[in-house]
């Protein structure tokens, strides 16, 4: 078993637009001179930050690949920028894209061994559009509860919200109505939604979830710039986004995996297993978006899929 070893840093991140110096912070665990590719974590919200995802470090432990986490731009440890919510023009795709080359750079991940990249929800959006460049380094790509385009996130969300009692479903349609997302019964529903769709986990939320939680609730900024006023309501700079035409380009061998009761729906994920060359598709049954974080045997089978895939030699895919 690899011993455990951490550093942790900041990359300075200069950023055209504003005149703050602003940094990303970031987390090894593991050896980055043992020879083999890194793994990247790029998480989810947009916001969310990089602790609901450390299950991810056994990959050292387990397979022996260095495990690099940060915490995007505006959230977390990093830099925040409160001046800039509401800002659609500067919250966008190529914001994060430019972020993920400076940490490559700042690191220098990209000559060899190179470096893989897993991206959970938002961090598979920007994963998926980052791979399509096919950026000098990249050896695999893992796409974790990801979506293809927003488009298609909203019709799979309203997919899910017709299955909810008619009860939850009139709270949510009346929130949305009057813009209004505090009510008990908004609530109520919201609740029902994260339990069945978000994580499964029983009792809920687990304690790998409460970071995620505690940075989306004291900085809302990025997720509600991006995103919207709910999980349920998109209104933000992601609206229009898409990576479906771009995918074709993607010659990484690529991993993408959901659960069977995900918010990102099987109708998200078709186009990656449509247009990338190559690629393989993992739904885990009764599992939802945080299958990750829904107990001991489903994290082992993900970390199983995940760890084999990586290390596996070009020739077997």
């Amino acid at each position: 078993m690899a011993e455990l070893q951490m550093k942790e840093g900041k990359a300075p991140f200069k950023i055209l637009s504003i005149d703050e110096p602003c940094f990303t912070y970031y987390k090894i665990i593991g050896d980055l001179s043992s020879g083999n590719p890194p793994v990247i974590i790029a998480h989810g919200g947009p916001g969310a930050g990089h602790e609901y995802l450390l299950i991810f470090a056994d990959l050292w432990k387990k397979y022996q690949l260095p495990v690099i986490f940060y915490d995007q731009i505006g959230c977390a440890s990093s830099t925040h920028l409160p001046q800039k919510a509401g800002d659609w023009s500067f919250w966008n795709e190529q914001l994060f894209q430019g972020e993920l080359d400076n940490l490559l750079a700042h690191l220098d991940l990209r000559r060899e061994p190179g470096f893989h990249l897993l991206g959970h929800s938002w961090g598979g959006m920007l994963g998926a559009a980052f791979a399509t460049r096919q950026p000098q380094g990249l050896h695999r790509l893992v796409l974790a509860s990801a979506l293809a385009s927003k488009e298609l996130a909203t019709r799979g969300t309203l997919l899910l919200r017709g299955q909810m009692p008619p009860d939850m479903k009139r709270a949510l349609d009346e929130a949305e109505e009057k813009g209004e997302y505090d009510s008990p019964a908004y609530k109520s529903a919201l609740d029902f939604y994260h339990r069945k769709h978000v994580c499964r986990a029983d009792p809920f939320p687990p304690p790998a979830l409460l970071p995620a939680f505690k940075h989306l609730s004291e900085d809302s900024t990025v997720y509600r710039t991006m995103n919207g006023p709910s999980p349920l309501t998109a209104d933000g700079s992601l609206n229009d986004w898409t990576v479906i035409p771009r995918l074709p380009k993607i010659t990484a061998p690529t991993l993408v995996y959901n659960g069977e009761f995900d918010t990102s729906h099987d109708i998200a994920q078709v186009p990656f297993f449509e247009l990338i060359p190559r690629v393989r598709w993992v739904t885990f049954p009764n599992s939802g978006h945080m299958c990750h974080a829904e107990g001991h045997a489903i994290q082992e089978r993900i970390l199983t899929v995940v760890g084999e895939f990586l290390t596996q030699k070009a020739t077997d895919m």
